[in-house]
């Protein structure tokens, strides 16, 4: 592949030095438990609205059993989840929807090119497209096992309404 291929080329990021992990990435992003699909975050550029960040796909993922019996096969959705979730982390880290939760507005062009298995390091990269504060933010993203692009496409991010989140007790979460 050449480099105009790549939304950020492999040689600006360090995937042994992580700028964001797991904790980190829970300051910005809501999910928890097996929605979780962020392991770190190891490259950021703020002029182009880009980012890049890996999950660590294991044995213990919750699709594993079922998805597909005999040969587990990361769903396609999942790794749709994954660059929403890297989106996400890089639009609220820098305010750049102007929302307090982003939820996933929609998918354009998404290619499933190759399989990601347990033991795989799926990575992701992202870079916005265009963003309207407080309406979406559309980014392109790509993600790879080693070399091989796996996944490709647009995806868009919405502002989600807080009023109808709860709150740890069960309460609405108030909007400010």
């Amino acid at each position: 592949m050449s480099h105009r291929d790549y939304i950020v080329d492999p040689s600006l990021y360090d995937l042994s030095k992580v700028i964001a992990d797991i904790h980190e990435i829970r300051r910005w992003n809501m999910q928890r438990f097996e929605m979780e699909q962020l392991t770190a975050i190891v490259y950021e550029d703020t002029q182009r609205g880009a980012c890049v960040g890996y999950k660590d796909v294991t044995k213990n993922e919750f699709w594993v059993r079922g998805h597909m019996p005999v040969m587990p096969l990361m769903p396609g959705v999942m790794m749709c989840e994954a660059a929403a979730q890297l989106s996400s982390f890089f639009a609220q880290k820098h305010n750049l929807l102007e929302a307090k939760v982003i939820g996933f507005g929609g998918l354009e062009s998404v290619r499933f090119r190759e399989v990601v298995v347990p033991g795989d390091r799926l990575v992701i990269a992202v870079e916005r497209i265009r963003v309207r504060p407080k309406a979406m933010i559309v980014c392109k993203f790509q993600g790879f096992v080693k070399d091989n692009i796996v996944v490709d496409g647009i995806l868009k991010g919405v502002p989600l309404p807080v009023e109808y989140l709860l709150n740890a007790a069960g309460e609405p979460v108030p909007s400010t």
